[in-house]
Formats: C-alpha cells, structure tokens, sequence
C-alpha cells in the first residue's frame, strides 16, 4: 500500500476536503486544516499522509502539528501498519495518536511492533452531538461575549491550566499563548461575562454544518454556578441561527460531572475518541 506523506498544503490530495466532510468524527482535522490554510500556524511544521483506493478516493487520512499527537480517520489494521511505516521515516519521534479508539489502536499497535516502545491511554473522551439546545432552567448572571485582544493574557493562562487539568499531551501547555493567539485572531474565542470573566469556550468554524464547541474551561473559583453550561447553550444558539445544522464537543469521560452538564443542554454521545502516549 502506498501512502503518500507531505508538509505542503498545496500538495495536499484535492478530495481530502469532501472526505474529512463526510464524517463528523473528522471535524477535529477539518478545522484544524482551515486554520493552517489561514496561516495560523506559522512556525509549526505540520506533516500529511493518506492512502488512495484504485478509484483515487482516500481511505484514510492522518496529520500531525507539533506537539500534538498524531491524528488519524477510521483505518484498517494494515492501513496502519503502512502508515506507520512511512511516518516513522519523517516523524520518528512522534508523541502519541488520537482517533477513535479502535483506530488509536491500531496505530498504537503497529508504532509499538517497530519500535519496541510504551503505550499509554492518556485520555478517553465522549463525542457528543446536539441539533436543538434546552436552556438551562436557571440562567446565571452575565452574558457570553467575543474575546478580545485585552484578554489575551488571562486566557492564556486559562488554556495553560485547563491543558493542565485535562491530562492533554503536557508540551501543549507551552502552546497556550500561540494557540489563544490563533482563536482570537480568527474570532473564535468567547467569554462569559459577569461583572469580569468567569468562564471561557472556543468554537471552530463550520466543517459540513457542523460547529465544535470547545474546549471549555471556567477556574475553580467559578465553578457549579452554570457559568459553562449557559456558555456552552448560548453558543449553540447562534451556531444554530446562523445556518450550523448541528453542534459537537468532546467531554472527558473521566469526569461525570460535564458529560450531564453538556447532557442537560441536550447534547448525546455519538462516539468515543482516544489519545493514546508513545514513548520509547
């Protein structure tokens, strides 16, 4: 099986937009391809790689932008061994693989039959869904607003501790500044406003009707007064009014307390997804 590697988004295969559009589960690459197309990820090196069937249609595609682990759509298992392969060549050193779980680790078997090297379920989570929003009972005081370029430094360290608290791959705390810098610079930041900030989300632009919020993070000080949830349903609102056909997020399954948060604004799980660590 051949699969082709690149670093140019020029040199990406020309179907790779229609195929990352036809599963929601590949929204997160999706996205990700609109902001480094926007230039928001200058100094970050990303590296491609996918394989094609006889009709020239993709089986699968995978991505990496350091730090952040490998990416990957639903696979074979010799897809993964073949991608393997080849990424090994030009990412030797790569940290870890998220996708759905049986893709993560099928990639995770194949990396650990060439190298030799440790696998570590770094996080599970639940993907979820919602195409109509219940309001919150009780709505708290304030109300969501667009992040500005004055808030840069409180977010910044908001992104760190929520990078901190969530178990996501460490190096991504030293990103925090660039990342906020990505999401204020293409409006994608908000926050929710009572009196001063007391809670935070992202929301990712439309990938096939379809918006992620997230991530979301309020600070311990101002937690279990309905700060995120109104965040998250107000959010979902304009999405929705705005022409989105559905919403999307990911919830930490180690944590019961915002699977029924998001649940009670009238978010289903779909799907699960898994990072898995690579170390050697």
């Amino acid at each position: 099986m051949r699969v082709v590697l690149t670093s140019s988004l020029a040199e990406l295969h020309p179907k790779v937009d229609g195929f990352l559009a036809e599963r929601v589960e590949r929204n997160v690459q999706a996205s990700l391809l609109v902001h480094a197309r926007a230039g928001r990820m200058a100094g970050q090196k990303p590296l491609f790689a996918w394989s094609t069937d006889e009709h020239d249609g993709l089986l699968f595609f995978a991505m990496r932008i350091p730090p952040w682990p490998l990416l990957v759509s639903e696979l074979e298992d010799d897809q993964a061994e073949a991608l393997v392969e080849s990424w090994l060549a030009e990412d030797p050193d790569v940290p870890g693989v998220s996708g759905a779980p049986a893709t993560a680790r099928a990639v995770a078997r194949a990396w650990q039959k060439r190298t030799e090297g440790e696998v570590r379920s770094r996080m599970r989570e639940a993907m979820h869904l919602l195409r109509e929003v219940i309001e919150p009972s009780a709505w708290p005081a304030g109300a969501l607003r667009q992040a500005q370029q004055e808030d840069r430094a409180l977010l910044t360290s908001w992104e760190r501790a929520f990078v901190l608290d969530s178990g996501i791959t460490p190096d991504a705390a030293d990103e925090a500044e660039r990342t906020i810098a990505r999401r204020l610079d293409s409006g994608s930041q908000f926050i929710w406003q009572d009196g001063a900030p007391v809670s935070t989300l992202a929301v990712s632009p439309a990938i096939a009707g379809t918006v992620r919020i997230g991530p979301v993070y309020t600070p311990p000080e101002h937690r279990r007064r309905g700060y995120a949830s109104a965040a998250v349903a107000t959010a979902c609102v304009h999405a929705l009014a705005e022409g989105a056909y559905q919403c999307m997020l990911f919830t930490d399954l180690a944590n019961p307390t915002s699977n029924k948060i998001y649940a009670a604004v009238g978010f289903q799980r779909f799907a699960d997804w898994e990072e898995l660590e690579l170390s050697r």
